[in-house]
Formats: structure tokens, sequence, C-alpha cells
């Protein structure tokens, strides 16, 4: 800007008049200015602050500039490609209404990519795109404070990724709200940050895959089909997270898989088929740290399947879950750590006072094993015959029920 100003006179009107004249022949279809010769006649380190209005894309950015759009400029990507490209360093993407990008989803087609550095993108709205935001080998890079929704599709799979994120360390995700896209994809992308934001009405809240050392921090999960997933990403942690209304039978708030050293911290997970699944650690080291976790109103608050033992499961609050623990198969969750929770159906005392029951909390497998061995019984949980069934194998079990937890030293309310 400043090299502009000090143009002399006659060459500035000349610029000016190619300006003018480039706006005037060169409309797309739709009858919008390009957006891209803004971008183009925008120095390097400038600023572009556009007229509020409606611009054709798509754009590209291969240049160090600020954007700001101040919320009163769309870019119409007009069903073709990724509406808006970065590809340098430092760029800054400020208030920008991005809308319709292409429809293809194996050239995943987005409203913004970002394939450079310490680019920073904030407070955009993102709609009708396929995917939101496509963080590609990029690091440093921060995502706030921006809105994105995907196609309008019924089906949630045929929808593109709010976020997907390939290749990518030191990204802050922070303040987004997500509604009605499929995931947010991670794929090979650690020591990221996934902090404050919303996702609902989508397919999956996040899926880490290979992509370890993440932290996930008080971010609101709910009306999905699905909430956190872990799948051979270590070193996770999961804290201060609300997980909610995920009512699909296969729903799950977090579920790990061949993870390790996850930790899950104060989070709040409710009304979901099941808050926690997971298998076994096959090493002594893939252990997952569960601490003051609150599961309420749950179909089932925590399912283990091949389970060998070793998690620490300390501090947690059980309440007013169908189900409390599930396990699979013959398998067991007796040698956890289980040490400090709190269980709404506990019936001991607390004699001495110190806020713990004087005897150890049981759980055992009754008349449980009918629905958890056939889940179309799952229909009838809570109905007057299976509850009968419940209490008279309790009373008078026709087999010795199996132990499958005991946590010794239970939190009295």
């Amino acid at each position: 800007m400043v090299k502009f100003l000090r143009t002399p006179l006659r060459i500035k009107k000349c610029l000016l008049l190619v300006v003018l004249t480039v706006l005037l022949f060169s409309r797309t279809a739709y009858g919008l200015p390009p957006f891209q010769l803004f971008v183009e006649i925008t120095p390097e380190g400038g600023t572009l602050r556009p007229i509020a209005g409606n611009y054709a894309g798509p754009v590209m950015i291969n240049k160090r500039i600020t954007i700001e759009g101040g919320g009163h400029v769309t870019i119409d990507g007009n069903g073709d490609g990724t509406v808006l490209s970065v590809l340098a360093e430092g760029v800054v993407v400020r208030g920008l209404n991005l809308i319709n990008s292409g429809q293809s989803h194996d050239k995943v087609d987005a409203g913004i990519l970002v394939a450079a550095d310490n680019v920073l993108i904030e407070d955009n709205t993102i709609s009708n795109t396929l995917f939101g935001v496509h963080i590609k080998q990029a690091n440093d890079t921060i995502i706030r404070n921006n809105r994105i929704t995907s196609i309008d599709e019924q089906e949630s799979s045929l929808r593109g990724d709010g976020l997907r994120m390939w290749y990518s360390e030191g990204n802050l995700i922070e303040g987004n709200e997500f509604v009605a896209v499929r995931d947010l994809l991670f794929s090979n992308s650690s020591d990221n940050r996934i902090i404050g934001n919303t996702i609902k009405n989508s397919r999956m809240g996040m899926e880490l895959v290979f992509s370890s050392d993440n932290k996930i921090e008080d971010n609101l999960i709910e009306k999905n089909i699905k909430g956190i997933a872990l799948i051979y990403s270590h070193g996770v942690e999961i804290r201060h997270n609300k997980i909610a209304h995920l009512r699909d039978i296969t729903g799950s708030a977090i579920s790990i898989k061949g993870s390790s050293k996850a930790v899950i911290i104060n989070n709040k997970i409710q009304n979901c088929a099941i808050g926690f699944v997971a298998n076994a650690p096959i090493h002594p080291e893939h252990i997952f740290n569960l601490q003051d976790n609150q599961f309420s109103y749950n179909d089932v608050a925590m399912y283990f399947y091949g389970e060998k033992g070793g998690h620490r499961i300390n501090g947690n609050r059980f309440e007013n879950n169908m189900t409390d623990v599930v396990v699979s198969g013959s398998s067991s969750a007796f040698d956890n750590d289980w040490h400090g929770n709190y269980w709404d159906r506990y019936e001991g005392f607390d004699q001495d006072g110190d806020g713990y029951g004087d005897r150890p909390y049981n759980i055992y497998i009754y008349s449980d094993r009918l629905w958890m061995d056939r889940p179309m019984t799952k229909f009838f949980r809570g109905s007057p015959s299976l509850e009968v069934l419940d209490i008279v194998e309790r009373l008078a079990p026709f087999s010795e029920p199996i132990l499958i937890l005991t946590d010794s030293k239970p939190k009295i309310k």
C-alpha cells in the first residue's frame, strides 16, 4: 500500500483504469466480479478490505496478505473445486462468507484449503461446501471462531468433513461451530489442540487415526452418531468435554482401539447409547487413565471387549445409567484399577465418615447377560418382564453370577 501511494499520479491513474476495465469485462456467469483480481493487486504484506458484496471464486492466495471481510463479503465458488486456497505462509483470512464449493469427495472440494504454515483462519462462515476446512501438510495454523456447515444432505455419510487435517502438526482448532457435517478427521497429525469447539447434528465428532499426542479440551459434542474415536493414536488427552445425546444404537461417546496412554479426565458423558468403549491393553504400557468423569443417563456407561485389565479408573461418577459396566464374551473388567468411584447402586455405609464405603462394591453379571449376548433384547430393557427376571436372578440365581469388577473403595455421595 505504501509503494502504491508513492507511485506517480499518472501511473496510479493507469492502474485504476486497468482495474475498472477488468472489473467491467471479467464478470462471471453469475455476473460477479472475480475476487482473485483483488488478491493479485494487493501487495505482499498488505491488507485487502473489499467493498461489501458478492464476489466470484475460486481464489488462490500465493503471497502473505491479510484479508478483512468484516462479515459482509461473500465469495461464491460456483460449484467448482475449493472456494479459497491458501498456499503461502503467514496469510490471514478473516470475516468472509464462503459458499458453493465443488462436490468431489476425491478432490476434497472445500470451503478453505490451508497448505502453508502459520496461517490464521478466523471469524468466517463456510456453508454449502462439501468439506469445510482442509488442512494439508500445514503446521502452526490457527482455525478460530468459524461457523461451518456442509452440503444439505439428509444422510450424514454423504456430506464432507467439517475439518480434515492430514500430516499437520502444532495447529490450534478453537471456538469453531461445526453443524451438519460428516466428521472432524485427523489423519497422521500430532501435537494439535482442539479446544472449545461445538460439533452437533453430524456423524462423528472427532476421529483420530495415527494421530498421537493431541489435546481435546472443553468441546461440546452432541446429537451426533458417535463422539470421539481414537484409532492407533497414542498419548491423546481428552479433558473437560461434554458429550451428550448420542442415541444411535452403535453410538459411543469415546471409543478407543489400538491406542495407548490415553488420558480421559473430567468429562461429562450423558444420555448416550454407550459412554466409553475400549479393548484391552495388549502391552502393559497400553493403559488408559479415566479420572473424575461423569457418566449419567447412558444405556451403558462403559463397555470392554477382549479385556485383560490394567486401566486406571478412579474418581468417576456413575449415576442413573441403565447399566454401568458391560464386558463381552468371556471378558472381565476385574483386573483394572477401580478405586474411589461413586456408584449410585452402592448399598453400603460409611461408618468411619471418611467419605468412602466400608466395604467394596462388586458388579456381577445376572440377567444382564441376556441382552449383552442378544442385542435385540435391548428393546425390552426397563420393561417389567426383564426387571422381574433380573430380581429373580439376584435373589436365586440359576448359576453362579460372574464377578466382573470390584471397586475397593467406593465413594459415598
